[in-house]
């Protein structure tokens, strides 16, 4: 058995005395793991980085198997990650929730997300933006999605300004109004079209994927938010120090 595919780097683990463990995300088939022979050595450690695109040869005698990897740079990031909290931060946090999902399921939404925080990792804002949606996305494909096309209670469309904590659907301001106090707010732009994000919009939307994922996700597996999320948010109050009260409010 073999295939040959291009991958993101999540992470590696030790393994005996020269080799490692790679964790990568394909786009066809998921996350996957293999073993890279002499991974530790200084040719391939900085190829094994997290957050780089390379070239995959996996090879294994059955598919069950974990099998070897041969890993070719394509695109390597290091750099620029240790130059950037808010990117490192991101790629740990980017690797943390890949982790929620099953080994070798294939998820291409969320290899497409990726690839696309990889590449705008030089915009704090613009990754805070992209990071939010991959959240989003991950949320559905782990079946807990948001419901935001039209109110719970009425079926209007115009005029979503909550969300239910319950259900995870859109909630009218009209509909919501009596029960205001112990509804989520909903961020414009997710709800209108060709909105552009404001800093107060993105903080509040990240409260509100981080209530479902914790609820949905990290509570009912016994899991902790990870670290990286909270240090992703810190590390964007640095990098846009207009917005810190706006970000602030969302760790």
């Amino acid at each position: 058995m073999e295939w040959r595919e291009q991958a993101i780097v999540l992470g590696i683990r030790r393994h005996g005395e020269s080799s490692v463990i790679a964790e990568v995300m394909t786009r066809s088939r998921g996350r996957h793991l293999g073993i890279v022979r002499g991974g530790r050595s200084r040719r391939q450690q900085p190829v094994l980085q997290p957050g780089n695109t390379v070239e995959a040869h996996w090879r294994a005698r059955l598919h069950e198997h974990m099998g070897t990897f041969v890993l070719e740079p394509v695109v390597q990031r290091t750099a620029s990650l240790m130059n950037s909290a808010a990117a490192l931060n991101a790629v740990q946090l980017a690797g943390a929730h890949l982790r929620l999902l099953a080994e070798r399921d294939p998820h291409p939404r969320l290899f497409d997300g990726l690839a696309v925080i990889l590449d705008h990792l030089g915009d704090a804002e613009t990754t805070a933006a992209l990071m939010l949606r991959f959240e989003l996305a991950l949320l559905e494909e782990l079946g807990f999605g948001l419901d935001l096309a039209q109110c719970a209670a009425t079926g209007q469309t115009h005029d979503l300004v909550y969300v239910s904590p319950r259900t995870g659907r859109a909630v009218s301001r009209e509909a919501g109004q009596p029960w205001h106090d112990k509804l989520l707010p909903l961020p414009a732009f997710l709800v209108e079209e060709g909105r552009q994000e404001e800093m107060t919009e993105l903080a509040e939307a990240f409260r509100l994927t981080g209530y479902f994922l914790g609820r949905n996700v990290f509570e009912p597996r016994g899991l902790k938010e990870p670290e990286a999320r909270s240090g992703f948010l810190a590390a964007c109050i640095r990098a846009m120090p207009l917005s810190v009260e706006a970000i602030v409010s969302a760790d």
